[in-house]
């Protein structure tokens, strides 16, 4: 079969085209073959700095979308043939994808192959950030840092629909802007002066929870912009800013709180959490609560022109590779 792997940490050039040997599962696995795979911004930070790279070669990867090739022993509810879309901890960059049968889904009726590629990473997160840790509740308003991208896409259409007072998002571009307005936003603010914007449009009392990518100064920024007894949720360090750490000053005075989420840590750690997590969040799209856009996508062997892309900050919505050229 075909794969993407790296064999060194660096710029998109690194990623290399190989022919590698079919898996196949063992107790408790699955293979797949793969129709579409999901570009996402770990990708890019597993090649070029190493994140949660255990060894080299390495190929990257964490979810796709196709039919089920073989199943391993004790594997049940899931048969040869059967549509389903995958999160895996890497090595998604291939026509065929080994994964943990417990992180495989079934496709919902009426959800394409190509659309389910985008799902497994980005719509269980946004639905955990906004629901089971940022606990929105109706009227209350939301701010999402990098609203333009696949999460930020996602977070804003199920803010809308949950009822909240108000969604507004921080992006890096003007074109970024139109992109956020059109998918659940009712204001976005450009760049650093986003607290500032925050206080200006809720006639300064600050928004009830904030999400946060970023890390770093934006994390002590988004803090800045809660209103009493506010909540902020990080679920990643975009920003490669040393860790951050809040405490009593910063929390205590106006009841304040702050959590985290990573999609891929509830995997490991809980993952039937995860699978109620997913059902749900996979039923938004197919009910059509959620519309999350393939902006871009690219054959198998052009994985370094998607890096590139994402890698420029002016990409929107959801980057996908596909497995036939």
């Amino acid at each position: 079969m075909r794969a993407v792997e790296f064999q060194e940490y660096g710029a998109p050039e690194v990623l290399q085209l190989v022919r590698a040997e079919t898996p196949e599962p063992g107790p408790g696995q699955v293979t797949i073959d793969a129709a579409c795979i999901g570009v996402n911004f770990a990708d890019l930070k597993a090649r070029a700095e190493g994140y949660r790279v255990q060894s080299l070669p390495f190929r990257p990867g964490l979810e796709a979308s196709g039919r089920i090739r073989a199943v391993g022993d004790g594997v049940q509810g899931l048969r040869p043939g059967q549509e389903v879309a995958a999160l895996v901890d890497g090595g998604a960059y291939a026509e065929v994808v080994l994964a943990d049968a417990v992180t495989v889904f079934p496709l919902p009726e009426g959800l394409d192959l190509r659309t389910a590629a985008t799902v497994p990473t980005v719509v269980p997160t946004a639905y955990a950030l906004l629901h089971e840790v940022g606990r929105l509740r109706a009227g209350e308003t939301v701010l999402v840092q990098g609203a333009a991208g696949g999460i930020g896409t996602v977070a804003g259409q199920l803010a809308r629909a949950a009822g909240a007072g108000a969604v507004y998002g921080v992006v890096s571009s003007a074109s970024k802007a139109g992109h956020a307005l059109k998918h659940g936003y009712d204001e976005v603010f450009l760049g650093d002066t986003f607290a500032e914007d925050v206080r200006r449009a809720t006639g300064g009392k600050g928004v009830d929870l904030v999400l946060d990518p970023v890390g770093g100064d934006t994390l002590r920024r988004g803090l800045d912009a809660l209103a009493v007894f506010g909540r902020l949720v990080s679920f990643g360090n975009a920003s490669g800013a040393e860790p951050w750490h809040v405490g009593q000053p910063e929390l205590y005075a106006q009841g304040r709180t702050v959590g985290g989420f990573s999609v891929l840590g509830l995997a490991q750690s809980a993952p039937e959490a995860l699978r109620a997590l997913a059902e749900r969040a996979f039923g938004t799209v197919a009910d059509g609560v959620v519309n999350l856009p393939v902006t871009a996508e690219f054959p198998l062997a052009d994985a370094a022109e998607a890096h590139r892309l994402m890698g420029g900050r002016t990409s929107t919505g959801k980057l996908l590779l596909r497995t036939t050229d």
